[in-house]
């Protein structure tokens, strides 16, 4: 474990890539004694700070859903961190390649609740109840720490669980109106598909995810609100993206395509 000076100076370090420092060495590099405690209470002091300084939790992701994922990352569960309003970005929107570290692209399922949702017991049954609709979505992945060998699932936690941004297409869908195990996606980049998959590629049904991270934050405390969006984690592999990319989320069920353009 760290002590507290430790894990605020660690918070100190991340601010301050954000303001234009270079990524971080990953943190247990430096200190291997630390722990996914530590790693967690960094990832909400620093969102405290945003939510100090204006921002909102506008919602969660939950990431690592995939078991190759998992274990890549040496792990036997996913993460999660919040997700703040000055995260989202507009569907079709122009993404400037220089303002993000190292950006990677994955395609998702986004749930946006209706009810307030929490405790430790949270079911499928509880998370259909509460599901208003669901969107597709982006996420770009970003990293403030540099990739490097011996980078583990505490370095991404810490990291915010890598999240850069998030974009969602304007096209909802009710859970009744769709079977979303069976959603399949294509990742488009320059009008050629590099990734496709399956929504059960996460956890088996993304309903899984919204209840996993649900039982996961009563642990800190946190209930999801009402109107809170949860990006239920990705069913391709991440794919990097630079200036002059365009990237073209493409669904199977109605949702239409979510496009942006990284210039």
């Amino acid at each position: 474990m760290l002590d507290d000076q430790t894990r605020a100076d660690l918070v100190a370090q991340y601010e301050a890539v954000y303001a234009g420092a270079e990524p971080l060495v990953p943190p247990t590099q430096t200190f291997p004694q630390m722990e996914e405690a530590d790693a967690y209470a960094i990832q909400q002091q620093f969102i405290a700070n945003r939510v100090a300084e204006g921002a909102k939790i506008a919602g969660y992701k939950v990431g690592l859903t995939s078991k190759a994922m998992q274990e890549f990352a040496g792990t036997t569960e996913p993460d999660f961190s919040a997700l703040l309003d000055t995260m989202f970005i507009p569907e079709a929107a122009e993404i400037k390649a220089a303002d993000w570290f190292d950006p990677l692209v994955e395609i998702e399922i986004a749930f946006v609740l209706k009810e307030a949702l929490s405790g430790a017991n949270v079911t499928a049954v509880d998370v259909i109840r509460a599901t208003d609709f669901v969107l597709p979505a982006i996420e770009l992945v970003d990293f403030r720490i540099k990739r490097a060998m011996g980078m583990n699932f505490i370095d991404t936690v810490s990291d915010l669980a890598a999240v850069g941004a998030v974009i969602v297409g304007g096209n909802p869908i009710r859970l009744d109106d769709v079977d979303v195990r069976c959603v399949e996606g294509v990742l488009l980049k320059n009008d050629q598909e590099v990734e496709r998959g399956l929504a059960s590629a996460v956890l088996g049904n993304p309903v899984n995810a919204v209840a996993w991270l649900a039982r996961k934050l009563s642990s800190f405390g946190i209930g999801f609100k009402p109107g809170q969006l949860i990006l239920t984690g990705s069913f391709v592999r991440a794919v990097p993206v630079a200036a002059g990319d365009r990237i073209a989320a493409r669904y199977d069920t109605g949702f239409g395509d979510v496009n942006v353009d990284f210039v």
